[in-house]
């Protein structure tokens, strides 16, 4: 069984679990939106990190020679 919390209509909470449910679903999509657009952020800077510490070998390389 579920019970609306006071002051939000967007959550409730389960009364078996005592877990407090959020409804709202454009919120709960934004944040999922939000969280990929994080890892791509992250993946890309390592991507960038990877190309860079390759640039430096080949400078290495470069100037060994």
């Amino acid at each position: 069984m579920k019970v609306k919390i006071e002051d939000n209509i967007d959550l409730e909470r389960d009364l078996s679990s005592h877990a407090v449910i959020n409804n709202n679903v454009t919120a709960y999509q934004a944040r999922l939106d939000q969280i990929k657009r994080k890892q791509s952020q992250r993946d890309e800077i390592a991507e960038i990190k990877n190309e860079l510490a390759e640039i430096k070998a080949l400078l290495k390389n470069l100037g060994g020679r």
